[in-house]
């Protein structure tokens, strides 16, 4: 497998405004928040096959080393669907073993089950609930993140109020 290093941003097609924001947020020299952004690489139209767009995907996340999950209503429903883009990515973040920072769109700072794909929660897969904004998810991906492969932790977690106080 290649060198991991880029941030794979997940989201339902819905949210894809959610996504552009954090984009606005990296290229904002006010806010330090930066990413290395998956999405760069094997670049899919709209126009391809689904077959070509899974094998995209699937490059993307062979490089990606942490994942952040736009946590919305939309993304659980497609996220568990087992058809839809977003849950073809959901089964490659688990078979690939990586990182997830579910970052709530509503701002919610603790574990929102309404957002976390079924698949990652009947597996009790090791994810981390944050709100969506750019200290909180720059943080999860600077610590949780780098942890994650050498943790034996299980199911859905969530930073106290501490850390949002100390950010």
């Amino acid at each position: 497998m290649s060198y991991r290093n880029k941030t794979y941003v997940a989201f339902a097609s819905e949210n894809i405004r959610l996504y552009r924001l954090m984009e606005a947020w990296r290229e904002n020299s006010n806010i330090d928040f930066d990413f290395y952004d998956a999405h760069d690489l094997y670049v899919s139209r709209d126009t391809s096959l689904p077959t070509t767009i899974k094998r995209n995907l699937r490059q993307r996340m062979s490089n990606a080393k942490q994942i952040v999950l736009i946590g919305t209503p939309e993304a659980k429903g497609k996220g568990g669907d087992g058809s839809s883009f977003l849950a073809y990515e959901i089964e490659i973040m688990q078979e690939f073993d990586l990182p997830i920072v579910v970052a709530n769109h509503d701002g919610n700072k603790k574990v929102d089950r309404n957002f976390i794909p079924k698949p990652l929660l009947d597996a009790d897969y090791y994810t981390l609930s944050v709100a969506f904004s750019p200290a909180i998810i720059k943080f999860a991906l600077d610590n949780y993140a780098a942890k994650f492969a050498s943790s034996n932790k299980s199911g859905p977690h969530y930073y106290e109020q501490s850390i949002y106080d100390r950010l």
